[in-house]
């Protein structure tokens, strides 16, 4: 007897073909009891052993940490920075739109990189450029100097997200990715609540900023040591892919560019990049104007949003389990944060309760990284992750670059509570952008490495 065998629902069946000879009617479908079946793979694959995948999270969220550490080293320093080299508001907000425009353009093409080459070297190389950055601002005795090291941190900086998520989709088991996500988003914001304090505290220390500056130098390059010991804990999957495919056209390299998702996801990185570069720029500057505070509750505004917003991350990598709660829990938590932010800008307050308001918004926006990241990977085309990290990550550079430009002019023209107006109507947009983004979601198909 002949025929076929398909799988329908878990379930074998057996199809007959229009003639037949053991008296059975033609079309007739024979289903086997499950029992005589395989229980599907993704019951018989297990998730690698947590000894594994935690030396890889951790090295990851070190990496990770630093970043944003870097990120945050020169912006606590405005204040003797811009007397000492006599420039404007608008001239040190110049200083982080080189930065990040730098980073931005440099990102998209790191992602390219690094689904070449691999995943690692591109991290040891950014995490170089970032500690020599840092080095050249503390000896430059000239504004043009400056923006110089600020296109070199723009282009260390450039690479973090491209490997990151390279490394964490391809060595972690798939069980833990939330949970590996909420880490690297908790090293991120441990990188921006110790960077103010650090500075602040080693310039407090010393009368020197340069010197706060080389210190942070130092430990970044004291970390690369350490993340090249950790070596074999961060390989990513592209030399193994590149071998595996071979090489792709060119064409086919950027067909990912096509899908909605990459760009809706894109602008909304950029407009909640707006509204967190302002808050870790100018806007403890403008709370400082309004309601009288010193350098010390300035640089702890800052901090405080910070680690509220890793505890966030904490919540988040639990919410995350249930993806269909996602965007609604991220919604909510960018409209408090909204309204926390009209408070500060219009409200009057004592001096303790200003970082108190920092810190809650913080915890209400830091929920939603871990689901953020998470909508990422599952817009991302099979041997594209380091490209559409790079290019939808990216929208985080643009964003805080012409948050920069734009509100330290608002700073220098004394409009301090446009500051923060402008960053709650930024918290609102994306409270919209995010139910855009679960109405726009489309399946990814896989493109050509």
């Amino acid at each position: 007897m002949s025929g076929s065998v398909e799988l329908v629902n878990n379930r074998t069946q057996f199809f007959r073909p229009a003639s037949s000879a053991c008296g059975v009617q033609p079309g007739v479908t024979l289903a086997v009891d499950d029992s005589l079946n395989p229980p599907p793979m993704s019951t018989l694959i297990q998730p690698a052993p947590w000894r594994r995948d935690a030396p890889t999270i951790g090295a990851v969220s070190l990496a990770h940490g630093l970043s944003h550490f870097g990120q945050l080293l020169v912006p606590p320093l405005f204040p003797w920075i811009g007397p000492a080299m006599g420039l404007s508001h608008t001239q040190l907000g110049v200083l982080l739109t080189v930065f990040y425009a730098v980073s931005c353009g440099a990102q998209a093409m790191a992602g390219f990189v690094v689904d070449r080459i691999g995943a690692r070297p591109v991290l040891y190389a950014g995490l170089g450029l970032l500690a020599l950055a840092m080095a050249g601002l503390a000896a430059s005795a000239t504004y043009p100097a400056m923006l110089a090291c600020m296109v070199l941190a723009g282009l260390g900086n450039s690479v973090f997200h491209p490997v990151d998520f390279s490394i964490l989709n391809h060595r972690v088991s798939a069980s833990r990715l939330g949970h590996a996500y909420a880490a690297h988003g908790i090293s991120g914001n441990v990188g921006w609540a110790l960077a103010p304090l650090f500075v602040v505290g080693v310039t407090q220390a010393t009368g020197s900023w340069r010197a706060a500056l080389a210190a942070a130098a130092g430990v970044i390059a004291f970390a690369l040591a350490a993340l090249l010991l950790a070596r074999t804990h961060l390989e990513g999957a592209s030399v193994s892919h590149r071998a595996a495919t071979g090489a792709s056209t060119a064409a086919g390299s950027f067909d990912f560019l096509r899908l909605p998702a990459v760009w809706v996801c894109f602008s909304f990185f950029l407009i909640f990049a707006f509204a967190l570069g302002g808050i870790q720029s100018f806007a403890p500057a403008a709370a400082a104007q309004l309601h009288g505070m010193g350098a010390e509750q300035t640089a702890l505004c800052v901090s405080a949003y910070m680690a509220a917003a890793a505890v966030g991350m904490v919540l988040g990598g639990h919410l995350v389990r249930d993806p269909q709660r996602s965007v609604r829990i991220a919604a909510s938590g960018f409209g408090v944060s909204a309204a926390l932010a009209l408070m500060v800008g219009f409200g009057h307050w004592s001096t303790v309760m200003v970082p108190v308001f920092f810190g809650a918004m913080g915890l209400s926006s830091g929920t939603a990284g871990p689901s953020r990241d998470l909508l990422v990977k599952q817009a991302t085309p099979e041997g594209a992750t380091g490209r559409v990290y790079g290019v939808v990550y990216s929208g985080l550079d643009v964003g805080m670059a012409g948050g920069a430009l734009l509100l330290g002019a608002l700073m220098d023209a004394q409009h301090v509570r446009a500051v923060w107006a402008a960053i709650a109507f930024a918290l609102l947009l994306l409270v919209v952008s995010a139910f855009n983004v679960r109405r726009r979601w489309r399946r990814p198909v896989p493109v050509p490495a």
